[in-house]
């Protein structure tokens, strides 16, 4: 499994918890946490108010509007601009 993002936590302050992120083999997993993958590439994978980018490994606030990565990398190279960057 590869980890694809690692969060911190404060609680009271003092404390800081890590959990990661992580799609393999049909299953995302965050923290010691997991359910059944319910995208077929990972993108728009949604978790709570937000969705996965595999390309920016991170969280986005709205969903991409690409079907999956190759169709981000095609608008990445015809266009020059970066979704990553939204």
């Amino acid at each position: 499994m590869q980890p694809l993002c690692c969060f911190t936590h404060g609680r009271g302050g003092t404390t800081m918890a890590i959990w990661q992120f992580s799609l393999a083999n049909n299953e995302v997993r965050h923290g010691n946490k997991k359910r059944r993958q319910l995208t077929r590439h990972g993108c728009n994978e949604p978790f709570k108010d937000r969705y996965w980018c595999p390309k920016k490994k991170w969280f986005m606030k709205e969903a991409c509007p690409f079907i999956n990565q190759r169709e981000c990398n095609n608008f990445e190279r015809m266009s020059g601009e970066r979704i990553a960057r939204m």
